[in-house]
């Protein structure tokens, strides 16, 4: 194996969908694996484009948003290193729900449809991994629904904030998030999400 199959396979084990697997399977997804670089800003995929692989993000950032008639985003998540997406499209293959945006210069792995599943017939664990992933999806998309529902604005920015931090005391954010970008992932403005975290300064939060 090449020093760059070799890293490729470093890297995927890191992931948590392919962490379980023996180094062999490992490898058998690295071999498949195809890397595409994008520059800031530009549009990975579009929402309605097919879906037929899986993204793996190697290096920089990507968000997932939703535009609406208007021009409006809605900022569904932000991923950076070792998170992925297109894991519905794995299983039904049906169109992109939403638009990947690059925001900053980066390198991502793409594992085609059609590989995946001849591999994933070699590699079942893979299998449970991927479910074990769609259901941390779901469960985070029903907090999400939950807190627009329930949460004022400050309790959904507090909520964002929680998320992206590391645990214990102090948390600190691994992300980089801008007043702008939690406005978009909270359905609110700007100048809402900056009086919420002026008041949370105020009182000692942050």
């Amino acid at each position: 194996m090449s020093v760059s199959l070799d890293r490729i396979a470093d890297f995927l084990s890191t992931v948590p969908l392919f962490r379980a697997l023996e180094r062999m399977a490992v490898r058998g997804f690295a071999e498949l694996t195809r890397e595409q670089r994008f520059a800031k800003g530009a549009r990975i995929v579009a929402e309605g484009d097919a879906g037929d692989a899986l993204y793996v993000v190697r290096s920089g950032e990507v968000k997932v948003v939703l535009v609406g008639e208007d021009g409006r985003e809605v900022l569904l998540n932000v991923l950076g290193v070792g998170d992925h997406f297109g894991e519905l499209a794995l299983i039904d293959g049906r169109p992109r729900s939403a638009h990947i945006v690059a925001t900053q210069a980066s390198s991502l792995l793409v594992l085609r449809r059609a590989d995946f599943r001849r591999q994933v017939e070699q590699s079942p664990p893979v299998a449970w991994g991927l479910l074990v992933e769609l259901s941390r999806r779901l469960r985070q998309a029903d907090s999400t629904i939950g807190s627009l529902v329930l949460l004022d604005v400050p309790g959904r920015v507090a909520r964002v904030l929680l998320e992206h931090a590391t645990a214990g005391e102090p948390a600190v954010l691994v992300k980089h998030l801008t007043h702008q970008t939690m406005a978009q992932m909270v359905g609110s403005s700007r100048e809402t999400v900056s009086r919420a975290m002026a008041d949370f300064q105020d009182q000692g939060f942050i």
